[in-house]
């Protein structure tokens, strides 16, 4: 699914308008609708409603709300927002118009001052004060009804946005200042502020009202921003052939593992293997021998010359695809083994954990890696690499640099992990649960990624599939074991399954 800018979204709103014939009202119409069925399927009208319309288009569409919700039974107080009594626009003139021919409106409409409602934890808001064309923050009067709407306790549907958020970027947005919202209808699209774990708590749960906007708009707008869902890779997972043998399915290395941290090599082979490599090694220290010949009979083992950590990460044959990283710690025999091998291996590896930890010692060595290497960091692994950022939002900006400037690949994790590309296009991930912030998650998910590239998918391509389908196994061990019982291993076993999904 394509993710649109709001300029972008004007632009398709308004060819809809223009080209297609399709008038501004019933586009209002069409998202009073979608707003109104939300909240009938999920509160009586017994609750008492307070609905709040500011002068623009998000004010009609909560006007509208209004006049359908009557229909339903409910009786909702109306709080019209009319500044100096001509500031509203004309579909919110005519959605007020059509409120008032009711008969049944309790409609107060504020030219000057106004007198907050009393508002408890048993009301229902609808927040239709500000929508995605929101240009400046909130302040004054409208900075202190958001807070007492917050403050309340209430239930929050917000029409279009979270009123007092930006649409796309919000580096200087104080939440306490934004519509807390139980739900967030969006129209037509999720927008790009949604997928940034900052404003989680803003938008609650977001459901997404399709109002029929213009299919052809749509296709030919370009955004840089998508959402990954399963018919993605349907169309780019190739399909095996009946005469096929190991060897078309690419040879693997992981580099992992040190003496106490062998389980983190182990989650990691067993990635790789369920997503279908041909032949996989591992290469760790000889304290691992037992381990990893027990736990993955179905991997080589190549042993290092050291007991107990890595120190030659120098490949002893050719191999598709390099993983490294889980488990290795971070001793200076380490990361000079680290140091050398980036120095030397001129094709794109995929680089994790502690590989990370040891690169933000020696952040030169950035400069070093070949082009279209898999970085795949947490929040906290990114700051150690590229500084701390204030914020999940400056985290993903600045990984969009950084890939710009290193040629190279991020996969910044998180619930919607973004994999971020040189070329600054963001694909955010659609699957995943909770239950995956567990220890060894990261170490499946670097097996898949180095599995993928085995195979022959571009490193870009591997990453973006990689972590789709590593959540949907997530998402299918959840079902199994529940979002608090599962583990690693739990994924990893449900690998075959999710691929099986995307692609029968």
């Amino acid at each position: 699914m394509k993710i649109f800018t709001n300029d972008d979204i004007r632009k398709i709103d308004r060819y809809t308008i223009d080209e297609e014939g399709i008038s501004a009202h019933e586009l209002v119409m069409r998202v009073a609708e979608g707003v109104t069925a939300e909240i009938v399927k999920r509160w009586r009208p017994t609750r008492p409603l307070t609905i709040f319309a500011g002068p623009g288009n998000n004010g009609a569409d909560a006007l509208a709300v209004a006049r359908m919700l009557i229909e339903q039974g409910y009786d909702p107080e109306v709080y019209l927002f009319n500044i100096r009594g001509n500031s509203l626009s004309r579909e919110c003139r005519t959605c007020r118009d059509e409120l008032l021919a009711t008969g049944r409106a309790r409609l107060i409409e504020i030219t000057d001052s106004m007198e907050h409602p009393e508002l408890t934890e048993r009301h229902l808001v609808v927040d239709g004060l500000f929508g995605s064309g929101l240009r400046d923050h909130l302040g004054g009067g409208y900075c202190m009804l958001v807070r007492d709407i917050n403050e309340s306790g209430a239930d929050v549907v917000s029409i279009d946005i979270p009123s007092g958020l930006f649409a796309d970027w919000n580096p200087n947005t104080i939440a306490r200042n934004v519509v807390h919202a139980t739900l967030t209808c969006a129209v037509q699209f999720p927008r790009l502020s949604f997928f940034m774990a900052d404003n989680a708590e803003l938008t609650g749960q977001v459901k997404t009202i399709d109002i029929g906007l213009s299919a052809a708009a749509i296709r030919a707008t370009p955004t840089k921003y998508h959402l990954v869902e399963a018919h993605d890779l349907r169309r780019v997972l190739r399909p095996r052939k009946d005469f096929s043998s190991k060897a078309d399915y690419g040879t693997a290395l992981i580099v992992a593992g040190s003496y106490g941290m062998m389980g983190a090599a182990v989650m990691s082979a067993r990635g790789a293997l369920r997503s279908g490599v041909g032949k996989l090694s591992v290469h760790s220290p000889r304290c691992g021998f037992n381990i990893l010949q027990t736990a993955v009979p179905e991997a080589l083992y190549h042993h290092d010359k050291n007991d107990i950590i890595v120190t030659d990460m120098t490949p002893a044959h050719e191999y598709s695809a390099i993983g490294i990283g889980p488990g290795l710690g971070t001793a200076d025999s380490t990361m000079q083994a680290l140091e050398t091998m980036i120095r030397t291996y001129r094709k794109p590896v995929v680089l994790d954990a502690d590989a990370l930890n040891l690169l933000s010692r020696r952040n030169a060595v950035l400069a070093m890696l070949a082009p279209g290497t898999v970085l795949t960091p947490h929040a906290g692994e990114f700051d150690r690499l590229f500084g701390a950022q204030p914020s999940s939002e400056a985290r993903l900006i600045k990984a969009i640099d950084v890939c710009r400037r290193h040629n190279i690949v991020i996969v910044l994790k998180g619930h919607y992990t973004a994999t971020v590309r040189p070329d600054g296009k963001v694909f955010f991930n659609s699957s995943g649960n909770p239950g995956m912030a567990t220890g060894g998650s990261g170490d499946v998910l670097t097996g898949v990624i180095t599995s993928l590239m085995a195979q022959g998918y571009r490193s870009e391509l591997a990453a973006v599939a990689g972590v789709f389908i590593h959540g949907l196994a997530g998402d299918i061990a959840a079902e199994r074991h529940g979002s608090w019982g599962m583990t690693a291993c739990d994924i990893a076993d449900c690998l075959g399954e999710a691929i099986k999904m995307i692609t029968e």
